[in-house]
């Protein structure tokens, strides 16, 4: 291992840590957009669902009869059957699941290696893997998409958590504000990627056939191309900066659960406190990401006729069918809106109240709406089930964008990005039970006779139930107990390892450098797209309520 000494004579490479510190010259709003760039790119994960039923009609000669005999294993080799949505929908799952464990397993070398070698390799295994996934639908091997899958998941878990320690080191006054402007990119980019993918399938479309593989290949292209552009404008923080007048410990958030002292990650888990708010993040996603997996239908199954003005009872033209798909299709774009749009929301909110006293506003916010959406549904109510629905992805967007601040605050700043990433694994638990839960007790209940729009009361009741449980765990989170933190010589050998071991020569004057043209620019190119994206869902949510 190279000492101090050793470094300085060593010209650092392109995506070397050494050689993202910030200059003088750098001012600390440029790292936002870079983070924008690449939670924008990932955040088309939620918006996959445009691809499903494309993917089902590629084999138009296949034999209908013939395919519906086959099995799971089968399909996943055939090529002469289509794929069934619910073998298709399994990509999404593993996107999610492979985020987790690869943020888990490589957010202690994120922290070393630095966000831009992070950021350039999710952008390769995100970028490279659509194109993969392209070639993989092409030669219709589903085991092959899966496997080009597991690629675009990794990139999904470096890119989530590649600018988080960097945003909060650069941000120690404003934790919740920086996380929640990356984040939120993540929970829009679906606003922006999904119509793009509609449009280029539409376009790209042959003989009928939607033109799957060159959208993904396109987008595939696409991010790889933003994703490094943003992993390129990364910079870190010289050692020893804080905002001009910035007192630590200094203001309206501070409290005794904000430590100065840091824990290694290795240690972190170790703690009540990880587990704590592990327990937090998986029950606030369980009962949010189960409400998104099932919106559309239970918009549908909940109100019907109802949605289009006439009697339930009533037979349904073909025309008042297509509203009714429409208004349940306008209900996903207004999810993608307030799935954004919480988080940094809330996240900045937490700045002002805590981190705490956040959480357990969106569980009891969380547990009430969930208890009304039945009442709603039996009253008849359209309009107060979307809002409340709308209110509930507020709310789990916030839970993903105040985690990281509160990580910071509990476990100190050194780490969390390595924290983080071994904290996400509690997403991939509840990417696979919030919709499983909620799919199988839908199912259960109609197994049983229970009429369509009573399936889901039950299941929201316990949405709110795993909320509560999800408050009991935040009433327990404390400051972490002495002996789990790093001692000097733990911290300064942590330190060296991630090229920290000395203050940097005038580091209480550094990246205070004039926003400029260049910040003016960074801005307008991940606000622009986002814009589109958001004037896009506002027009699908007009059309709904119309």
């Amino acid at each position: 291992m190279n000492t101090p000494t050793d470094r300085g004579s060593v010209k650092p490479g392109w995506l070397d840590r050494d050689n993202t510190i910030a200059s003088p010259r750098f001012n600390r709003w440029m790292v936002p957009p870079a983070a924008l760039a690449i939670h924008l790119c990932i955040g088309m994960a939620y918006g996959f669902s445009v691809f499903w039923l494309p993917i089902t009609k590629l084999l138009t000669g296949a034999d209908a009869a013939t395919c519906a005999k086959i099995g799971f294993v089968a399909e996943l080799t055939t090529t002469a059957c289509n794929w069934t949505v619910p073998s298709i929908t399994h990509v999404f799952e593993i996107f999610i699941a492979f985020l987790g464990i690869s943020a888990a397993i490589w957010g202690g070398w994120l922290e070393h290696a630095g966000p831009r070698r992070a950021g350039f390799y999710a952008a390769i295994c995100w970028g490279g893997g659509l194109v993969l996934l392209g070639l993989a639908v092409a030669v219709h091997q589903l085991w092959l998409v899966y496997a080009v899958a597991v690629l675009c998941g990794v990139g999904q878990g470096l890119g989530y958590i590649a600018p988080v320690s960097t945003l909060i080191k650069w941000f120690p006054d404003r934790r919740g504000l920086a996380t929640g402007m990356a984040i939120m990119g993540y929970g829009g980019g679906a606003m922006i990627g999904a119509p793009l993918a509609v449009w280029l399938m539409a376009k790209t479309a042959s003989n009928g056939v939607p033109g799957v593989t060159s959208t993904l290949i396109a987008l595939g292209v696409i991010y790889f191309g933003v994703m490094t552009l943003g992993a390129m404008a990364f910079r870190v923080s010289p050692n020893g900066w804080k905002p001009l007048g910035w007192v630590p410990g200094a203001g309206a958030a501070s409290n005794a659960m904000i430590t100065d002292s840091h824990v290694h990650v290795n240690t972190a888990w170790k703690t009540p406190q990880f587990w704590l708010i592990w327990g937090v993040l998986c029950l606030n996603v369980t009962a949010g990401i189960a409400v998104i997996s099932m919106a559309s239908p239970m918009l549908q199954d909940v109100f019907g006729a109802k949605l289009v003005g006439v009697d339930s009872t009533a037979a349904l033209t073909p025309v008042q069918k297509a509203s009714i798909a429409a208004a349940a299709a306008g209900l996903v774009g207004l999810i993608s809106l307030f799935n954004s749009l919480g988080r940094i929301f809330w996240a900045s909110l937490s700045d002002k109240l805590g981190r705490k006293r956040i959480y357990v506003l969106l569980f009891v916010i969380g547990i009430v709406v969930y208890g009304l959406l039945p009442t709603w549904g039996h009253l008849g109510l359209p309009l107060l089930f979307v809002l409340s629905i709308c209110v509930i992805l507020s709310l789990y967007g916030g839970g993903f964008a105040t985690v990281p601040a509160y990580l910071a605050d509990i476990f100190g700043t050194q780490m969390v990005g390595a924290i983080h990433g071994r904290l996400i694994t509690a997403w991939s638990v509840a990417g696979v039970v919030g919709p499983v839960l909620i799919a199988s007790l839908r199912q259960f209940q109609i197994d049983h006779g229970v009429a369509h729009n009573l399936v889901y009361d039950i299941t929201l009741y316990v949405m709110a139930v795993l909320l509560l449980c999800g408050l009991v765990c935040n009433a327990f989170v404390g400051p972490v107990a002495d002996k789990y933190k790093m001692t000097v010589q733990q911290l300064a050998a942590e330190r060296a390892l991630q090229r920290e071991d000395r203050v940097a020569s005038g580091a209480q004057d550094a990246a205070r450098g004039p926003f400029g043209l260049v910040g003016v620019l960074a801005w307008l190119a991940v606000g622009i797209p986002f814009l589109i994206g958001l004037i896009i869902a506002l027009t699908k949510v007009v059309a709904m309520f119309g």
